[in-house]
């Protein structure tokens, strides 16, 4: 059952369906080329070999700097969101220990802390939230909101007497990081890997794919459409999924799961909440 649902990833992935029709059309063209060659029936082609197998290690190594930097971005954004859940999770058990304050006032806070990723999400999607109350989404910045009150109920208590200097510092270590966590992923989502650089490794793999038939159409005849079509497929599968990675928050199947990390969050805080 187990490797039925993977099978069925793998078939009716969109992502991979669309690289394996870019590189049909890469194969197309390859067969365009080798029909030409041979009637023209020249050796021309055949020098340009050596040429592509030295432009394939430079592409090569362009593409996996490409790649590499485009996970290395996934990675940290997931690093963050695993960090709020842990953060999410111990502030919500330091909430129900530490604080000597009306347990009405206490749950109102632990609510702060279960709807807190639910505002993150939101905002890095570009989206209104419907999980998150009307008077903190009005603001601009409704994570920072939230964190905002959530340090008003610190400092009441503290004022209150509930918590004295050591308990506020254990209580601030956990929530400091929601809004350490807030930046990390804002600066993730507005500093894209630079434009000129994606343009140049797109503009790299066209060329190059561009010229092999060319260059290899004497020496392999009609196998040359597949040899494109595979080198085609995975020369462009490197740049198509470095591109959706980079890219972590939004709805694509190789995004990260924020609505199941949300989900995972707001069920281990209501728990902790919901104990004596």
């Amino acid at each position: 059952m187990a490797t039925h649902r993977k099978l069925k990833k793998f078939l009716f992935s969109r992502t991979l369906w669309y690289i394996a029709s870019l590189a049909a059309l890469a194969a197309i063209y390859a067969a365009v080329c080798v029909a030409m060659d041979q009637a023209m029936e020249t050796d021309e082609g055949d020098d340009p070999i050596d040429l592509h197998t030295s432009l394939s290690l430079v592409l090569g190594l362009l593409l996996v700097f490409r790649t590499n930097a485009a996970y290395a971005r996934w990675w940290e954004a997931r690093v963050l969101w695993g960090t709020l859940v842990n953060a999410s999770r111990n502030l919500a058990v330091k909430l129900m220990a530490l604080p000597r304050a009306p347990r009405e006032e206490i749950l109102e806070a632990g609510q702060l802390v279960r709807v807190f990723p639910f505002a993150l999400r939101d905002r890095l999607r570009g989206v209104a939230s419907d999980d998150v109350p009307e008077e903190l989404c009005s603001t601009n910045h409704a994570p920072s909101a939230i964190a905002k009150r959530l340090y008003q109920w610190l400092g009441e208590w503290k004022r209150a007497g509930a918590i004295d200097g050591d308990e506020l510092r254990v209580l601030d270590v956990e929530a400091a990081k929601l809004l350490d966590v807030c930046g990390g992923c804002e600066r993730i989502l507005g500093t894209r890997i630079a434009r000129s650089y994606r343009r140049f490794a797109r503009q790299c793999i066209v060329l190059f794919l561009a010229t092999l038939p060319w260059g290899i159409a004497n020496s392999f005849g009609w196998w040359t459409i597949p040899l494109v079509g595979v080198v085609a497929y995975f020369m462009i599968g490197l740049e198509v999924v470095a591109e959706h990675v980079e890219e972590p928050f939004g709805y694509d199947e190789d995004d990260l799961d924020l609505d199941g990390m949300c989900a995972t969050i707001e069920r281990s805080v209501e728990e902790l909440l919901a104990t004596t």
